[in-house]
């Protein structure tokens, strides 16, 4: 007598092969039993002390996203449904060089400022760790102990343990601050991170050279873990920045995992098959690479991240500085709207593309939902919010989403940053966008593909070995979607709207979302490293 039994199934069982009917039993958070073609064998059926009809219904193992932004909102919201009611089942934190961990009290309150737009300032919270596994273990023993609404894996950043060891100045680390940073990341892997993330059109982590990030990906090397950059330009400089990339990780031994790989601007219209051909290349030459995306063609950031890297020297503070100064802020501008900042991938930035979705001052939220009407509405948001603001950036091609999506390495990811009144649809339904439109509606990928993509890459990427697949011994992180009626509810007028067509979602064996409801369980943990012989 299991505790659950899920009978008549169309399992999709994240390996790529075809579908199968079976029943499936679940104990003590594992799958125990997989009985296939059950009803029609006339075997004997698995019992349970709970039996649910799955009827038309697809069970696939959990998704895992693999490019998250919930470090602080799985702490501040128990109940998290942006995520739980997609079927995520485990998010990946700790992205593009910034995050909360390892950090000082200097460090720590330079983050919160600089990422407020991600993740709101984090006055809400007791942020009362330093370590990474300081962090790993608050999200074990968050709310009341009880733990969190669905699983986390965490990515040292690269941006934050330059702050720590060099600050947010523009220069070359010296040998001792290089030899800090080595060990930063080596405790952060030992304290349990899968790998470490970049942010290098982000400060201060773009002010780390080639040489300096190769040695720390050496590190990640020996460690059994991945490096996940968010690259240098996904603009007029995409395709070197991936090349910079691909070079930098074989030479360093490390593995790659390239974050939400997209090519944008006019400029890389219809180019995504370079790319491809870029990672194909490298691939077939022994690298391991993988990459992910979110099925949506704009992008969302902060708005402080288009200025040009020497403006945001020195850290927020600074920024405000240059700012408030009317001469540096024409010289912004300057770079800005005609040279091509940066920090806008080397494009002269088009205001008409700039939505603001959200800001962090209450008299200003009036702007959110409006495009930035030039530089000096851009200017006064970046002073008036303390830099808080978010955008979306309307600067994706639909034909360049679909051949990456298509890729043999692909994963996906949202990119989900949760704060503002209007956030990007794709942080409540990148993955129920991925089922119903692009497998549905668009025939982009097979069902089985898509859940391929979505479960056991990423659990492979992440060298979790009893995850990512509808095992006989593997975690019951489960979905159950209806193929027929799975959609994204998230749209730009609406982004908050949850999805339609996931009656159930188990983490560990334990319902999260129940008959379309979010339940009180809290089954999410820590993912830590498995670690590998040095």
């Amino acid at each position: 007598m299991l505790e659950l039994v899920i009978r008549d199934a169309e399992v999709v069982d994240g390996g790529g092969g075809p579908s199968y009917r079976a029943d499936v039993g679940v104990e003590g958070g594992r799958i125990t039993t997989i009985v296939q073609e059950a009803a029609a064998a006339g075997c004997q059926r698995p019992t349970g002390r709970r039996i649910l009809d799955a009827e038309g219904l697809v069970l696939s193992p959990g998704f895992v996203d693999m490019h998250a932004h919930s470090d602080l909102a799985l702490l501040r919201d128990p109940d998290h449904s942006a995520k739980a009611a997609q079927g995520v089942t485990l998010e990946v934190l700790g992205q593009d060089g910034l995050s909360y961990a390892p950090v000082d009290d200097r460090t720590l309150a330079e983050v919160r400022r600089a990422i407020t737009g991600w993740n709101g300032d984090g006055s809400d919270l007791d942020l009362d760790w330093r370590t990474v596994g300081e962090y790993l273990d608050r999200l074990d023993g968050a709310h009341g102990g009880r733990g969190v609404a669905v699983n986390a894996a965490y990515l040292v950043p690269q941006g934050t343990v330059r702050a720590l060891a060099v600050g947010w100045e523009d220069r070359p680390a010296t040998e001792a601050e290089l030899n800090r940073m080595r060990r930063l990341v080596a405790e952060g892997l030992e304290q349990g991170a899968v790998g470490m993330s970049s942010g290098l059109t982000y400060t201060p982590g773009m002010y780390a050279p080639d040489a300096e990030l190769t040695a720390l990906c050496r590190v990640v090397a020996e460690y059994g873990g991945y490096y996940c950059p968010h690259h240098r330009s996904y603009g007029a400089g995409a395709l070197d920045a991936y090349a910079e990339m691909v070079a930098l990780a074989r030479g360093a031994g490390c593995a790659l995992h390239l974050a939400h790989a997209t090519m944008n601007f006019g400029v890389n219209e219809g180019r995504a098959p370079e790319l491809l051909a870029l990672l194909d290349a490298a691939l077939d030459a022994g690298a391991d690479i993988s990459l992910d995306t979110y099925p949506y063609t704009p992008g969302c950031t902060t708005l402080v991240a288009l200025l040009p890297s020497w403006a945001s020297e020195g850290g927020p503070e600074a920024v405000l500085a240059r700012l408030r100064d009317d001469a540096t802020a024409e010289r912004i501008r300057h770079h800005l709207e005609e040279t091509g900042s940066d920090g806008c991938h080397g494009v002269p930035v088009d205001w008409d593309t700039i939505e603001v979705s959200g800001v962090t001052g209450p008299a200003l939220a009036g702007f959110v939902g409006r495009r930035v009407d030039g530089w000096a509405t851009a200017r006064r948001l970046l002073l008036e919010d303390r830099l808080g603001t978010t955008v979306l950036q309307h600067v994706g091609h639909e034909e360049n989403v679909r051949t990456i999506m298509r890729h043999r390495v692909h994963t996906g990811g949202s990119d989900g940053i949760l704060q503002g009144l209007k956030p990007h649809p794709r942080a409540y339904g990148t993955f129920p966008e991925y089922l119903g439109r692009y497998v549905r509606e668009l025939g982009v990928l097979s069902l089985e593909e898509c859940v391929a993509h979505l479960t056991s890459r990423p659990a492979a990427r992440l060298r979790l070995p009893d995850r990512g697949l509808v095992r006989e011994g593997y975690v019951a992180d489960l979905v159950l979607f209806d193929p027929a009626t799975v959609a994204s509810g998230a749209t730009y007028e609406n982004p908050r709207t949850l999805p339609t067509g996931i009656p159930h979602v188990l983490v560990g064996g334990r319902f999260v979302i129940e008959d379309g409801r979010r339940t009180d369980v809290l089954a999410g943990r820590a993912i830590r490293r498995t670690p590998v012989a040095r």
